[in-house]
């Protein structure tokens, strides 16, 4: 019975324009649409290319939601707060927020170097807001009361990236493809998802941290000297 309902969920989605997921786990989610996998497993689609896979009763409830359209193109969308910080107020912000959760904060400028080129206003086509490119639903389970804040939107990316890399044991590479694909790819994949966009994106990360890494250390070297 559960299949079959689940099936009919699918058949009526595209009267809706997303559904809040709550899964046995805990973890909820907001997904655009679902897909009944050939394995029978069900895919939540986060984006139209992320998603990730459960098992038909692993998911506990569906709310169907309408989200706000904006009134005029995304990259024009009026915020409030916004204020592009300055290198050394985003270094801050970023230091900061990093303390408070337990991450690097060299880790934290890479990815918001890789989500929005350090700009406080992106929106993705899928709905990711801020510096961190938070989706709304997980804003709100993250208590960011303004995404386009950036001290608020670095406050909650890092505080999920925490959690991230406690789940994965500190393992970087497996907590960037979560942030990027969803936790349910990383443990259906065991490791980094088979994925173009996630593995390039894993990549463009590390290899920022450690440019980072290794210009602090090249600074330190040329103050002994």
């Amino acid at each position: 019975m559960l299949f079959r309902a689940l099936s009919l969920c699918l058949l009526s989605a595209t009267a809706f324009a997303a559904e809040h997921i709550t899964l046995r786990n805990g973890f909820t989610l907001d997904c655009v649409r679902r897909e009944i996998a050939e394995t029978g497993r069900v895919r939540l689609f986060t984006s139209e290319q992320s998603y990730i896979e459960v098992e038909p009763n692993a998911i506990v409830q569906a709310e169907f939601f309408e989200p706000a359209a904006p009134s005029i193109p995304a990259e024009k969308t009026p915020v409030t707060n916004n204020i592009q910080p300055t290198a050394a107020e985003l270094r801050q912000i970023l230091t900061t927020a990093g303390a408070a959760h337990r991450v690097d904060a060299d880790l934290l400028a890479a990815v918001v170097r890789a989500e929005s080129n350090n700009r406080p206003t992106a929106v993705s086509r899928a709905g990711a807001q801020g510096l961190m490119q938070l989706m709304p639903g997980t804003a709100r389970e993250l208590g960011v009361q303004d995404s386009f804040r950036p001290s608020d939107n670095v406050n909650g990316g890092s505080a999920y990236l925490d959690t991230l890399l406690t789940r994965y044991h500190d393992n970087m590479a497996m907590a960037l493809a979560a942030y990027n694909a969803g936790p349910g790819a990383v443990d259906r994949y065991h490791g980094i998802p088979p994925y173009r966009e996630t593995r390039a994106y894993v990549a463009r990360v590390i290899r920022e941290f450690n440019r980072r890494k290794l210009e602090a250390q090249n600074n330190i070297t040329a103050q002994a000297q």
